[in-house]
């Protein structure tokens, strides 16, 4: 049994061709995500309690950053700095 200081590899993997994006820990996949907050619901449910999984080096984002959902915004008025 893993330590609780232990935490499992997080990995948000490449977007597919609908824009959503399969998130992994270790071997096992939790869900697929189309926000960022998809993937901190779907850690949650994993009972994984990542704090900013935006920013958090538990979580490696391949493919893309937590900003990278092709396909799935239609009209987003704010663009960031």
């Amino acid at each position: 049994m893993a330590h609780p200081s232990e935490h499992p590899h997080i990995v948000v993997h490449s977007p597919a061709l609908d824009g959503s994006r399969r998130v992994t820990s270790g071997e096992e996949t939790l869900g697929v995500a189309s926000h960022v907050d998809d993937v901190a619901e779907l850690l949650r449910l994993a009972d994984l309690y990542v704090t900013d999984v935006e920013d958090s080096e538990l979580v490696e984002w391949q493919g893309g950053g937590p900003d990278d959902w092709p396909g799935l915004h239609e009209h987003h008025e704010h663009h960031g700095g």
